[in-house]
């Protein structure tokens, strides 16, 4: 049995999707994520990073909208998603990890200042603060990711903690 401690969880985890503060997620939240991205890193949308950043997002989109989107209505509601989390997600954080790989691998890329396969703590935390975490916790998230202490940040460490954010309640 689920418990309702995990779906509060889970449901709070909500807002960083809803991008526009509208009630729920859709693929503008996954757009406006990618433009903002952009900007923050100083890209242009029609370079191939940003062209990969938001085929990532619309793949993303596409991976939520196929787990959560239970009415077909083309927005996730809050309660789409914790279903969708909670049921399909819980015990396949691998799954989720997949749909956002995408993405993310894309979004180190346009935070990657330097081009070497890795972004910095600062640059992941700056990633993190973009997305919508509170710069306190972005802070404290991009240190943890950097489990080897070398400063530097890469897909392997950031996807699967990405996935079990939002699927595993601790």
């Amino acid at each position: 049995m689920v418990s309702s401690e995990y779906e509060r969880r889970i449901a709070a985890r909500f807002a960083t999707f809803d991008q526009d503060g509208n009630g729920h997620i859709d693929r503008g939240d996954f757009s406006v994520a990618a433009r903002a991205l952009l900007t923050e890193f100083h890209r242009p949308a029609r370079c191939d990073q940003g062209q990969a950043l938001y085929a990532g997002a619309e793949a993303f989109w596409q991976g939520m909208a196929g787990i959560a989107d239970r009415d077909g209505d083309q927005r996730i509601t809050r309660e789409e998603f914790v279903t969708g989390a909670v049921k399909r997600l819980r015990d396949n954080p691998e799954r989720f990890a997949e749909i956002a790989r995408p993405f993310l691998h894309a979004a180190l890329a346009v935070a990657d200042t330097d081009g070497d396969g890795a972004v910095t703590v600062a640059e992941t935390a700056r990633v993190l603060r973009v997305l919508g975490v509170p710069a306190d916790t972005a802070s404290t998230i991009a240190a943890a990711l950097d489990a080897d202490g070398d400063g530097k940040v890469g897909e392997q460490d950031v996807v699967p903690a990405f996935a079990r954010y939002f699927t595993v309640p601790e």
